[in-house]
């Protein structure tokens, strides 16, 4: 089905140049074309096919007009009908308007543009010589746009006739179907004959799909008048078909025609006619009647058991599903009919029915409610009443509808009482408090569970816009739920909802008459394992101790309440939560040694382990000990390849080298940043870049090898290596310093023949005795003094020494110079540092546990000397005679509390970056509570 929106507005100044076009060229214009009922903006279509080169190239290309319907949204069903009737669009109204603007040619008389169909394309090199109408049928608009434009090679268009001397049907384009045959069919009308009026036989005629053979002139050929080429046959047009009138589909017709035959019988006989109810309004017919809100309102109102059940059933619906915007002061009496309703509860438990009165001058009853100021006596009433006798676990039909409906009332309050508008409008209700102490206060039962914790919900949010007495009876049965009950969310949500007592109101909450047992029991739960019930405990600890009269009970029973426990407990809170955050930062920056110019040769022992592996392990093994990687240097290649092949040139032939192609490709393996180059001059110069010769080799572990440094005057370093420091002493000793051993394998010191005169030590440069004349110097001096050049070999020294292979002497990290004497890289030296930071807010500031629990410490150390001078001056009434006969005046209880801690409460100011500033805090508090006391 076609769909029709509302046409783009046109662009004026385009739509009058190109109506200004057409009348000059004597052509139709269509301004609003459609295409599958959807209006097409010319301007929009011009824009999107001259931006692709125009109409040759998108009818050229396969699928264009497509893609070009898509930005107009044609759809994907019969996607090529539209393309072709949107190619028709643009071929009938824009085509020669672009010949003529874009490409600035005068566009082809419109008897071969604009009266033929889009069929084809080629429209720039279209003249009247050359063009020749297109074969078959003549505005066919399933003409496909699967190929941008049709075929001009002739050989498609020859009939397919084998030539002599061709190759066959393999070497011509594809032939033309045959002509089809049509099957004999005979004439299955009757057999006879009939007779016509001239007396002639009509003879059977064959079938109409028979081929005539008469012969007709090829309506195709090229000869043909213009207008007959340019036919287009009317499409169909849809015949017209009125539907027929019956009883079966038009009953009310009839009837009503029934109804006017009977009344003419009528007036016929004399009597009158039934009077018609046509247009009369029917009682319950014509009104919509009040929505679905005002409806469970009037239900809940009208005292009806089944318009009660409809409107409680929808409610809980409402409030569950619209309670963000279902509020109370748009529905008059709705939360006070909620109330009175969830009130029957305690009818099911005890011989009463509460009534709620709203006259403040009439004495009220028993069962009466005070509906204007609360009921302050309303525990006491309740103890006065009378239970009724129920049979344990067995429910009657009335009682389980009664108390199914009540948690339904109970629910919709408690969902309603979430949003902030509607608890200030239930904190403005007297017997609101009433209602939830009456439920708090029901007896054990498993049946009103679910009615209590409704009940504590409802308290949670609305405590927060009231003040409480110690007398009041909702706050003695919230503090009755802590102490007693055993169900954690009965005690979580008690334990809140006593916390946020007046939070919203200027003058804060004081947290008065707590029983110990309540607060013995507080402290044991903050040892659980229970990040919600610890939070909630925490926050009534913190109204608790905010005051000094209750810090004061703390430091009266300390040995029945464990204050200093649980003082121990809070400290500990302070890391709850922490994880470990590993920083690090550097203290050594690295220092590299500089290249050397040389390849080094390798040690003996180091060559013995490479000759017992074959290539190319071998020469993997050799470069990782001659050379490293430096991106920035470079070595020749054929100092490479002379340098292997000196290495182990000499064990051939038994130890074969690897082809200089394959060794070059073994460097680039061995290292990542090693890659053959040409560097390209006079004489073109290949090298391999990426890879240093190393100043010392290295073992296949890594291990650097030590260099002997003996240098004399005038001469060049010594050079040769050792990989153990007691092998370069001995090598120091008997070839420099001509020492020889004796038989026992001891130093011979007094045959001694120095190589270098005077005697002195020539390892880097030292020349120690020449800077100090005024020291004595000796063989034995000089042995001892040589020992300082080298690494100490014991285990201690080599964990000191692990960033650290050069000179022992020195204590500090290896400079520059260093580490150019050694030819050893110093590595870079890194430091970390672990804190254990705890949670933080989307403020990155200190929340949850660790915070609150901070806080409650605040609060006792800051409350401390005021509650013991309260104690010590009997100004207290929580203090019995037997607490004021063990109480120890002159006891620092800051420090008896806080001492002890102070070890922990420094390891989370070092370690605990978040919590640091309110640990401060609190430490200053400390400070000021033990100079007080």
């Amino acid at each position: 089905m076609e769909t029709h929106e509302e046409p783009e507005e046109p662009d004026p100044e385009f739509t009058e140049k190109l109506t200004a076009f057409h009348e000059e060229r004597g052509t139709l214009l269509d301004l609003q074309p459609r295409v599958n009922g959807k209006p097409i903006n010319l301007k929009k279509l011009f824009d999107i096919v001259v931006e692709r080169a125009g109409y040759d190239v998108v009818s050229a290309e396969k699928l264009a007009w497509r893609r070009v319907g898509q930005e107009f949204g044609l759809g994907s069903n019969n996607a090529a009908a539209y393309a072709f009737a949107l190619k028709t669009v643009y071929y009938k109204n824009l085509a020669a308007y672009e010949i003529k603007t874009i490409h600035n040619q005068e566009p082809p008389p419109k008897e071969i543009l604009e009266n033929l169909t889009a069929k084809g394309g080629d429209l720039l090199k279209r003249t009247v010589e050359n063009f020749r109408p297109p074969s078959g049928s003549y505005g066919n608009a399933q003409d496909s746009d699967l190929s941008g434009d049709e075929s001009k090679t002739p050989k498609e268009e020859k009939m397919d006739v084998d030539e002599p001397g061709s190759g066959g049907r393999t070497t011509r384009g594809l032939r033309q179907a045959p002509p089809q045959r049509v099957l004999f069919q005979p004439d299955i009308t009757s057999s006879r004959q009939t007779r016509h009026l001239s007396g002639q036989l009509q003879s059977p005629q064959p079938s109409g799909n028979t081929t005539s053979a008469q012969s007709y002139p090829n309506s195709n050929g090229p000869n043909l008048p213009l207008h007959i080429a340019n036919y287009e046959p009317r499409p169909p047009m849809p015949l017209t078909l009125r539907g027929v009138t019956t009883p079966i589909n038009n009953p009310h017709l009839f009837k009503e025609q029934q109804r006017l035959l009977r009344d003419r019988k009528m007036a016929a006989m004399g009597r009158a006619p039934v009077p018609s109810t046509k247009g009369m309004m029917k009682p319950g017919q014509g009104f919509d009647g009040p929505n679905i809100y005002v409806r469970t309102l009037q239900g809940l109102r009208s005292g009806i058991p089944d318009e009660e059940d409809y409107a409680l059933h929808h409610l809980v619906k409402i409030s569950h599903e619209r309670g963000d915007k279902y509020k109370f002061e748009a529905f008059p009496n709705l939360a006070e009919s909620l109330i009175e309703y969830a009130l029957r509860v305690s009818s099911l438990f005890y011989d009463v029915k509460w009534k709620i009165s709203y006259f403040d001058d009439v004495p009220h009853d028993s069962n009466e409610l005070d509906g204007l100021n609360g009921t302050p006596d309303i525990l006491q009433r309740i103890k006065a009443l009378k239970r009724v006798n129920t049979a344990d676990g067995i429910e009657t039909p009335s009682y389980s509808h009664d108390i199914t409906k009540i948690h339904e009332a109970a629910l919709t309050i408690r969902n309603l009482a979430l949003l902030e508008e509607n608890a200030i409008y239930l904190a403005n209700l007297p017997q609101l408090r009433d209602f939830l102490a009456i439920v708090l206060s029901l007896p054990p039962s498993p049946d009103v569970t679910e009615l209590k914790h409704y009940a504590l919900d409802i308290a949670e949010q609305v405590t927060k816009f009231w003040s409480m007495r110690v007398d009041d009876p909702l706050y003695q049965c919230l503090l009755d739920t802590v102490k007693g009950s055993t169900d954690r969310g009965a005690i979580l949500t008690a334990l809140r909802a006593i916390s946020r007592i007046s939070l919203n109101l200027p003058q804060p909450n004081v947290l008065r008459s707590v029983p110990d047992a309540i607060i013995e029991k507080v402290f044991q739960w903050t040892l659980l394992q229970d990040d919600e019930l610890v939070n909630a405990c925490l926050d009534f600890l913190y109204q608790f101790t905010a005051i000094p009269e209750n810090v004061a009970l703390l430091l009266s029973h300390s040995n029945a309440l464990a204050s200093s426990s649980f003082v121990a407990q809070l400290t500990r809170l302070l890391q709850h939560g922490a994880r470990p955050h590993q920083e690090k930062f550097l203290t050594h920056p690295g220092i590299r040694a500089p290249s050397s110019n040389e390849i080094v040769t390798v040690p003996r022992d180091l060559l013995v382990e490479f000759i017992k592996h074959d290539e190319p392990q071998r020469s993997t093994q050799w470069l990782k000990a001659v050379f490293e990687e430096d991106i920035e240097s470079d070595v020749t290649q054929i100092a490479l390849w002379q340098a292997y092949q000196g290495q182990f040139g000499q064990f051939l032939p038994h130890k074969p080298l690897l082809q200089a192609a394959d060794f070059i490709k073994n460097v680039s393996v061995v290292f990542k940043t090693a890659n053959a180059q040409i560097v390209a001059g006079a004489n073109n110069k290949f090298i391999i870049k990426g890879i240093r010769p190393r100043r010392v080799p290295v073992t296949s572990a890594g291990r650097p090898y030590l260099r002997c440094l003996w240098t004399p005057s005038g001469e060049s370093a010594c050079g040769q290596f050792f990989l153990i420091a007691e092998n370069m002493y001995n090598h120091i000793a008997s070839t420099h310093l001509g020492v020889p051993k004796k038989e026992d394998g001891k130093w011979d010191l007094d045959s001694a023949q120095p190589q270098q005169k005077p005697l002195d030590c020539y390892w880097g440069g030292c020349r120690i005795y020449q800077r100090h004349p005024d020291r004595e110097c000796s063989v034995l001096r000089l042995g001892l003094h040589i020992k300082t050049h080298l690494p100490d070999s014991d285990e201690k020294a080599a964990g000191q020494q692990k960033y650290n292979r050069t000179l022992s002497t020195q204590t500090t990290m290896p400079d520059a110079s260093a580490v150019k004497a050694s030819g050893q890289n110093r590595e870079a030296v890194w430091s970390s540092q672990t804190s254990y930071p705890t949670p933080v807010n989307e403020h990155k500031e200190a929340t949850g546990i660790p915070l609150i629990s901070l806080f409650v410490l605040r609060n006792i150390a800051r409350n401390i000397p005021k509650a013991v001078t309260m104690i010590e001056e009997g100004r207290t009434s929580y203090l019995t005679a037997e607490d004021r006969a063990k109480w120890v005046e002159g006891v620092n209880w800051v420090d008896r509390l806080f001492g002890p801690l102070k070890t922990r409460l420094f390891y989370v100011l070092a370690h605990n970056p978040v919590m640091a500033p309110h640990v401060t805090d609190l430490l200053v508090w400390i400070d000021k509570g033990s100079s007080s006391t």
